[in-house]
């Protein structure tokens, strides 16, 4: 068996995530600690008792998604006396999830890692004035059939592929007006449906460039060291442990569309046949499934979910 572990992006969080964690592990509480001391505020607490109002919000739903994650990865090495880098041979992250896994791999100090996703949140939502930008999925088209009702919707705004996500599941992103007429467009070419999404920004798109340059200064800042195991990059869908390629990466992350679909191929290309999601919900282990029916999915975010795993490590 040959396993990758994967850390989930933004949609996975709910109000009391980390809560059953936090009771039963110790290691899972210094965690929590660690993130609101980071960022002086009490995210831990926002994280169990809502209100989800406040949790949703891009800066705070970042670094809690990341926390959980992290917890859960402390609580499988302290309880399992095993580190990460021996039981996987890759990491990556859907978004914010590569922030996740690159903690996970020991590239980022958990404190560090807080504080940038905080402030990513933070650029990300002032980026576009909120009701300016969109983004929708789009269900039944391959990648190239979605750029081709994206480019045909743009009309002189933005609107592009930010997710590849699995077969016959990509979000797009841009301008609130061009992803509307993407949604109008998108069935006559095929879709077997088109929905817009909730969110408060318009992710991976070139409207993100205030932030991408926001999180060049950020990163530039912080100290990086090699993942162990190697990170397979969103914007590359390969793999890499070189801390400079990795920083770079980041920043473009911000604007580029997010390889899921081809990581999780690159994986299994690499031999890959178990991918194990950290963290909260299981969206990541439903789309691997989708990606490829031999791969094994498995989710470990609950107090139970994590002791199983421990005895199949």
């Amino acid at each position: 068996m040959s396993r990758a572990f994967v850390f989930p992006g933004q949609g996975s969080q709910a109000v009391g995530m980390g809560a059953a964690l936090a009771e039963a592990f110790p290691a899972a509480r210094e965690v929590f600690e660690e993130v609101d001391d980071a960022l002086s505020q009490r995210l831990s607490r926002l994280m169990f008792d809502g209100p989800e109002s406040d949790l949703v919000l891009t800066e705070n739903a970042q670094p809690a998604l990341m926390a959980v994650s992290l917890a859960v990865v402390r609580v499988i090495e302290r309880e399992g006396d095993m580190t990460l880098a021996d039981k996987a041979a890759f990491v990556a992250g859907h978004s914010l999830g590569e922030y996740s896994a690159l903690a996970a791999a020991g590239a980022l100090a958990i404190n560090d890692t807080a504080r940038l996703l905080k402030r990513r949140g933070q650029a990300m939502q002032e980026a576009v004035p909120v009701g300016q930008g969109a983004m929708a999925a789009l269900l039944g088209l391959d990648v190239a059939a979605a750029k081709a009702v994206a480019e045909e919707a743009a009309q002189g705004d933005v609107c592009a592929p930010a997710n590849d996500n699995a077969d016959g599941q990509v979000v797009l992103s841009g301008d609130a007006a061009a992803v509307e007429r993407a949604v109008e467009l998108a069935p006559t070419k095929g879709a077997k449906r088109a929905i817009m999404l909730s969110v408060s920004a318009p992710f991976h798109c070139s409207l993100m460039a205030p932030a991408a340059d926001v999180m060049a200064k950020a990163l530039a800042d912080v100290t990086m060291r090699p993942p162990r195991p190697p990170l397979i990059a969103n914007v590359t869908a390969e793999a890499t442990d070189e801390p400079d390629t990795i920083r770079e990466l980041l920043v473009q992350q911000v604007t580029a569309m997010v390889r899921w679909r081809e990581s999780v191929l690159t994986m299994r290309d690499r031999g890959v046949d178990t991918l194990i999601e950290l963290g909260s919900g299981k969206v990541l282990t439903g789309l691997t499934r989708r990606i490829d029916r031999d791969l094994t999915g498995i989710a470990a975010g609950t107090p139970d979910e994590i002791e199983a795993l421990i005895k199949t490590l």
